[in-house]
């Protein structure tokens, strides 16, 4: 019989300002039925309680806890910083309102290494309410709320995603991320050698434009289980975006057509190059 192996898996946290959920989300480290563990946090100068937080976190548990603080810089740049002080295998985020159910991290590894095609793992996820369910919410959990229900998985319900995805007819509709939010996600340290850092220039989309350049490389896999809790709430940055002028979305769709253009759906492709071709933009000008 095969000896199982346990691979270091780093449980990556950027964080600032997370006092209110941030002893939650550690909490749910302490429960993972997964033995080799080590906790990075990237701190972006939090001027309330998170630290002290974190320092008492880490007097209290018995594997490595590793605390960095840098000069904010943006969203992209703390969760790059987390992942490169990260000295895992695999990097599984976690982010500070959030919680991981306490097989997550064991059934990612085994995917992976029963999969080892695979460059990242998601999961389904349920939701945390901080608020009243209202009008907006219930919408957005309609939404939202099953990221992969026009999509058909195997036998099994283990979904595959490869970069057929791309040729898609909706492949730019909503819901654009159908992979999940970055504390459903675990991925190969090694990926980032492949595809690069995630980028710096966005706040908002910068979590599926670094899953789908994955797909160039290797196949994304979705759990049919429901291995973490995601939280809404009021002041998550999804959520603070939304009253601000987002350029993610002016460049996303450009960023599509220049890299993936050769997969596109033909009507998709047609549009973009409408939009972003020199050619395309003249003849969309003159109306020919």
């Amino acid at each position: 019989m095969k000896t199982p192996t346990f691979p270091l898996v780093s449980i990556c946290i950027p964080i600032y300002n997370g006092e209110a959920f941030l002893a939650k989300a550690l909490a749910s480290v302490t429960t993972q039925t997964y033995p080799n563990l080590e906790v990075v946090v990237s701190d972006d100068r939090s001027s309330d309680a998170s630290l002290a937080i974190v320092e008492q976190f880490q007097q209290e548990v018995d594997f490595p806890v590793r605390i960095f603080s840098h000069e904010p810089q943006g969203i992209g740049a703390n969760w790059n910083h987390c992942v490169a002080k990260a000295k895992g295998q695999y990097i599984k985020f976690l982010f500070q309102d959030d919680v991981l159910l306490p097989t997550c991290v064991e059934k990612m590894v085994e995917a992976f290494q029963q999969f080892p095609e695979v460059g990242l793992v998601a999961c389904k996820r349920d939701f945390i309410l901080n608020k009243e369910k209202d009008e907006a919410t219930e919408r957005w959990l309609k939404s939202f709320g099953d990221l992969q229900a026009h999509l058909e998985g195997d036998d099994q319900n283990l979904l595959f995603l490869d970069h057929r995805i791309y040729g898609r007819k909706d492949f730019l509709k909503s819901p654009k991320n159908i992979v999940g939010e970055p504390t459903t996600v675990m991925f190969s340290r090694n990926i980032i050698n492949k595809i690069g850092w995630f980028r710096e220039d966005f706040k908002q989309s910068l979590d599926y434009e670094f899953y789908y350049r994955v797909l160039v490389f290797s196949q994304i896999l979705i759990l049919p289980e429901v291995l973490v809790q995601f939280r809404l709430h009021e002041k998550q940055a999804t959520e603070v975006n939304r009253s601000n002028k987002i350029l993610d979305y002016d460049l996303y769709p450009e960023i599509v057509y220049q890299s993936y253009k050769k997969f596109l759906h033909p009507e998709v492709r047609k549009e973009l190059w409408r939009k972003y071709s020199v050619t395309g933009r003249i003849i969309t000008k003159f109306g020919l």
